[in-house]
């Protein structure tokens, strides 16, 4: 468990620094907000450009992938289902569902799967399939759901390209399959800021947590609890059924997809929910409480499966 442990803890330092840094004013009012946009337009799309553009491609026909797939849908769809029928509006349940499926596979993940699971390709079907799939749909459905005048057809259709996030995983998708090699020169420069990228969210979150209240007690606490017991709860469950029930798996392979299905709500949801001002409180919250319950579920999960 030093895996887990020591994953979750270099997370805690770094937002409660941020928390620090937001309660003594060091980034001034507009702090949370340049360190989000940051994230947003620069840091994350050159990380996701140099991660996927040396990735192994083939690993998205793997049966780890569809696990992955499978159980993510899942617990989306019985969010989006509550929240059509509850009325929370089309981009807070869209966060809220995100929040349900949209595991921590990068800077939780690689530690977890490096000393838990012994091998940080393990992570790599889970990240391609967020990049590739959740978030170029998630962020289009926000796009179109912002308020204002509706924008032409076009603007709809091309929406995931001209998306800074999108761009960045589609140009790094393109490369791979190519195999084409990124100069050092190019390459090194973009690793360089796409460095900044996990910190720049974290901190970003530390902030937002400065004059906050208990998760889980305001306004949004049907949604809140209902993504994190989705998240925390459901999804595990559901990877530990797929896998075992469908595709027989035992053993190591169970262990790995179940564990990766138990990751907390990834920190990067928080940037989006402010870049889209819709659900931050949502957000906010559901990835703190499912961060909190993550290290008990994943000391379960590896005892039972271990």
């Amino acid at each position: 468990m030093e895996g887990v442990l020591s994953g979750f803890a270099v997370i805690a330092v770094v937002i409660g620094v941020g928390f620090l840094i937001g309660r003594r004013g060091h980034l001034g009012e507009n702090g949370r907000e340049v360190l989000t946009r940051l994230a947003f337009h620069v840091a994350t799309p050159a990380l996701l450009f140099t991660t996927l553009a040396q990735a192994d491609l083939s690993v998205i026909l793997s049966g780890r992938l569809l696990v992955t797939a499978a159980s993510t849908f899942a617990v989306t769809g019985v969010f989006v289902a509550v929240g059509a029928v509850r009325r929370w509006g089309v981009g807070r349940t869209t966060i809220g569902a995100l929040c349900s499926g949209y595991v921590n596979a990068g800077n939780l993940g690689i530690p977890i799967a490096v000393y838990v699971l012994g091998d940080a390709s393990l992570v790599a079907p889970v990240l391609l399939f967020q990049q590739l799939v959740m978030t170029p749909v998630a962020l289009t459905v926000l796009d179109l759901s912002r308020p204002g005048e509706r924008a032409p057809l076009w603007q709809r259709v091309t929406a995931p390209v001209r998306n800074p996030i999108g761009v960045g995983s589609l140009c790094g998708v393109a490369v791979s399959a190519s195999g084409l090699t990124v100069p050092g020169p190019v390459l090194d420069p973009l690793t360089l800021i796409g460095n900044m990228s996990v910190p720049a969210v974290l901190l970003a979150f530390g902030i937002s947590l400065c004059g906050s209240t208990l998760p889980g007690r305001g306004p949004e606490r049907a949604p809140v609890l209902l993504s994190v017991a989705l998240k925390s709860v459901g999804q595990p469950l559901a990877a530990w059924a797929l896998a075992s029930g469908v595709l027989g798996l035992r053993g190591a392979p169970l262990l790995d997809v179940v564990v990766t299905a138990a990751l907390p709500a990834a920190q990067n949801l928080f940037t989006y929910a402010s870049r889209y001002r819709v659900g931050e409180v949502l957000a906010r919250e559901s990835i703190l409480l499912s961060t909190m319950l993550a290290v008990p579920v994943l000391v379960v999960v590896a005892a039972t499966l271990g």
